[in-house]
């Protein structure tokens, strides 16, 4: 079985479909229409831009999803999958590429998207951070043998891991204010292992591992014992009876 998993915002870098623009004919083409549809040459932005343009996400979002799309036509007979899939705006390019959607009405879909995300961003000033470049067995290490009080919220929210009533995890307060001075640990509303210290100073880097460090005061070697919650023991065989599988990088 052959599957085409398309990405989603976070992989767009300056260049980015240049080379099948000057050496595929189709490729041409389609950027082209791309330009014509929304108005303004993305083309010039991908090809030549700053990392800053790209980053807007009015831009990110059409230039990530015409380079998926087209680099998937151009493949031409080659393009053979069984299923193709997408990480959130990869799912558009997973529809187009598929057939399931037309190339003119998946930008124009993913536009109008990008362009309500964009107003939201303008109206509420945030940022978006990924895992890159960091190696498989670190991830797993983190996922699976968590130390700070908020990971251990977000695993334990999975939900692969609701009872069988249903009944899943809910992580307490809400997220820290951009607009106002964050003091001590920004997450310590939404931990229930959150300690007096922790609404005063913020942590230092506690070493876990050569691999693995964490910034909360449960790690001091003065702090009480407290352990991970019973719901995230033992995650490798919960998510392998949920999933299938035992490794997140699979």
């Amino acid at each position: 079985m052959k599957a085409y998993v398309f990405p989603g915002q976070g992989a767009q870098f300056v260049g980015m479909g240049k080379d099948l623009y000057d050496n595929n004919t189709l490729a041409k083409e389609m950027f082209e229409k791309a330009n014509e549809i929304l108005g303004f040459r993305i083309t010039d932005l991908m090809f030549a831009g700053t990392d800053e343009d790209l980053r807007q996400t009015k831009v990110t979002q059409p230039a990530i999803f015409l380079h998926s799309v087209i680099l998937a036509k151009t493949l031409g007979d080659q393009f053979q999958p069984d299923m193709t899939a997408g990480h959130s705006l990869g799912e558009f390019s997973a529809l187009v590429a598929a057939g399931a959607l037309s190339f003119e009405d998946g930008l124009v879909l993913v536009s109008k998207r990008a362009m309500a995300m964009q107003k939201a961003c303008e109206a509420t000033p945030s940022t978006m951070a990924a895992v890159l470049a960091l190696p498989d067995a670190t991830v797993e290490e983190i996922f699976y043998e968590p130390c700070h009080p908020y990971t251990w919220s977000l695993l334990s929210s999975l939900p692969q891991l609701s009872t069988s009533d249903g009944d899943l995890y809910s992580i307490p307060g809400t997220p820290p204010s951009l607009y106002a001075p964050i003091k001590g640990d920004a997450f310590a509303l939404r931990s229930d292992y959150a300690m007096q210290i922790d609404f005063e100073e913020e942590a230092p880097a506690f070493k876990v591992t050569d691999t693995h460090w964490a910034k909360t005061w449960l790690l001091h070697p003065d702090a009480p014992t407290v352990h991970k919650p019973e719901v995230i023991e033992n995650l490798h065989e919960k998510i392998g009876s949920k999933m299938g599988f035992t490794h997140i990088t699979e």
